[in-house]
């Protein structure tokens, strides 16, 4: 079925609010096609788009038929009661997304728990497991801009849907061609239960039990919830510290409209934390997304500066501090986990301590599949989990990153490095003093629409196919789309120099954007800073031609 025909079928059975918007765009026919070319995809994490009505989109018809489906499979799988545990973080629409699932759910015979307010990502991932459902919908798309929703589904461990159970609930979704056979209505609530705070006060416990360091320490911090849903769990574990909260962006906000991106990855996204923290001179400012499970830091120097770190550096740090405080309980077990384009740097570190390295696909799911097996098999023990993109995670009361504990540690690490007469800087220099210096760095390149998608193919299939010409000396290449181990086959390519320098470059999975990871690793910092510009030169030219 071509794009007109899917908008001309949408207009027969969408509701009015629907319908007006669909007839406001009937001559844009560019529109068109992008909101019909094609569904929205419910990938290995579930959906996440663009807001608005049409298949491309986020919208009660996409979310409908997600659920509906989900419910479908979940049926088949399990006998007996099913239970699914439901969330929302600050998002435009998402406590309506949250409820338009939870009724279809409810309507399918399904037992539903329904927080009463938003929740961060971790705590979902928690409540899934701590309240034995079979599954979890987290309704939120993170740190995308703030047109964005999306849709993630849990395992009954709390850990997003892997590999096999996409694909089952994939082809369950798949089913539902009429759109018009979802029950969507709102009548049935005996199978719906509010949860709240019990349950919140319940993660929290468990995220103080990995608590490092708790000494005195005359360390001022300043943290933003970015307009997230941060601001009650991160506090809370922060009490009995000097925590200043930045007012502008204390509340929940669906539009964001104090910052450009709500993402701690961006740098200017803590720019009013610093503000506020140049005010009182505070040590540390901390910053988590939406759905709190990213942070992002900016640490005091010498001059009154405000540096900001890198997700590898501020996870270099949380490493070498976690092993240091944990080293009595460490065993020929322990084990780090990283992604395929999180820098060598912490595992450098573990591993001199004598842990395991093990390595993913880019995603915390697959770490959190990592902690379900290392649980099942007994044969190693989950220590530290970490990606670039400022997601952490110790402890395994959750599956997924969780920027409410790592809140906490990094302020208990500053503390510590405090009363030592150091900054995380220093922590920072001694580290690269005895591994080297390691200079990270991304790049994206966005590229929307149908054409846009086309050309990151194109993109693709030029470093797949020229990559060791485009790049003098490269040593290896690893082409992931090939299966690597016992990885899924994923498109990204990694290319790899003799030193242990490397790039990678893959397709964003929830967003039209290329991206580009770089780890350049030399003695002196000049020679890294050197390399990284040469090479970013030859990635924008050849994605500019």
């Amino acid at each position: 079925m071509g794009y007109r025909e899917k908008y001309e079928k949408w207009l027969s059975f969408a509701d009015e609010s629907t319908k007006k918007e669909l007839l406001s765009i009937k001559n844009d026919e560019k529109e068109i096609e992008d909101r019909f070319y094609k569904d929205l995809a419910f990938g290995t994490g579930g959906l996440r788009g663009i807001m608005g009505a049409g298949s491309n989109r986020m919208n009660k018809y996409t979310v409908g038929k997600a659920t509906y489906g989900l419910a479908n499979y979940l049926k088949s799988k399990f006998g007996g009661e099913i239970k699914v545990a439901v969330a929302y973080d600050s998002r435009n629409n998402s406590p309506f997304f949250a409820e338009t699932a939870s009724h279809i759910f409810a309507n399918c015979g399904i037992k539903v728990f329904l927080f009463d307010t938003l929740v961060p990502v971790p705590v979902l991932s928690f409540t899934t497991a701590y309240l034995k459902c079979n599954a979890g919908v987290m309704i939120t798309a993170s740190h995308n801009p703030k047109e964005y929703n999306g849709y993630k589904v849990y395992d009954e461990r709390g850990c997003q849907f892997c590999t096999q159970d996409a694909k089952n609930a994939i082809g369950f979704i798949n089913k539902i061609e009429d759109f018009t056979s979802i029950p969507f209505g709102g009548e049935n609530t005996e199978n719906i239960t509010m949860i709240g705070k019990e349950v919140l006060a319940e993660f929290i416990n468990q995220v103080k039990k990995q608590s490092l360091y708790e000494e005195k320490s005359d360390l001022k911090i300043v943290y933003t919830p970015l307009h997230g849903t941060g601001n009650i769990p991160v506090r809370t574990v922060l009490e009995g510290m000097d925590v200043t909260v930045v007012k502008e962006q204390e509340l929940p906000d669906g539009n964001f409209s104090t910052v450009r991106s709500p993402n701690p990855e961006e740098k200017d996204a803590l720019n009013l934390a610093i503000e506020r923290a140049k005010e009182i001179g505070a040590d540390l400012v901390l910053g988590t997304d939406p759905d709190c499970d990213r942070v992002g830091i900016a640490v005091k120097d010498k001059n009154g500066e405000y540096v900001l770190f890198t997700g590898n550096q501020t996870g270099a740090l949380l490493v070498k501090f976690v092993l240091d405080m944990k080293k009595d309980k460490l065993n020929e077990r322990s084990t780090l986990v990283k992604t395929i384009v999180t820098s060598e740097l912490g595992a450098d570190i573990a591993r001199r301590r004598g842990l395991i390295i093990e390595e993913t696909l880019t995603g915390f799911k697959y770490i959190g599949d990592k902690i379900n097996k290392y649980e099942d098999s007994g044969k190693q023990e989950f220590v530290i989990g970490y990606e670039e993109s400022y997601g952490y995670l110790v402890g395994t009361h959750a599956r997924d990153k969780d920027a409410v504990v790592s809140s906490m540690l990094i302020c208990q690490m500053a503390a510590w490095y405090k009363n030592h007469g150091k900054t995380l800087i220093d922590g920072l220099n001694d580290i690269y003093a005895e591994y080297g210096y390691y200079l990270d760095n991304l790049d994206y390149f966005i590229l929307k629409g149908k054409d846009g998608a086309e050309k990151i193919n194109s993109l693709m299939t030029v470093f797949r196919e020229r990559g060791r010409d485009i790049f003098d000396g490269i040593e290896k290449v690893i082409d992931y789309s090939t299966g690597i181990g016992d990885m899924p086959k994923e498109n990204v390519l990694k290319f790899i120099w003799g030193d242990g320098s490397w790039i990678a470059v893959r397709p964003s999975g929830t967003e039209p954007k290329i991206k580009v990871y770089y780890s350049i690793r030399d003695k002196s910092r000049e020679n890294a800073h050197t390399r990284l510009a040469a090479i970013k030169k030859i990635i924008d030219d050849t994605v500019n031609k």
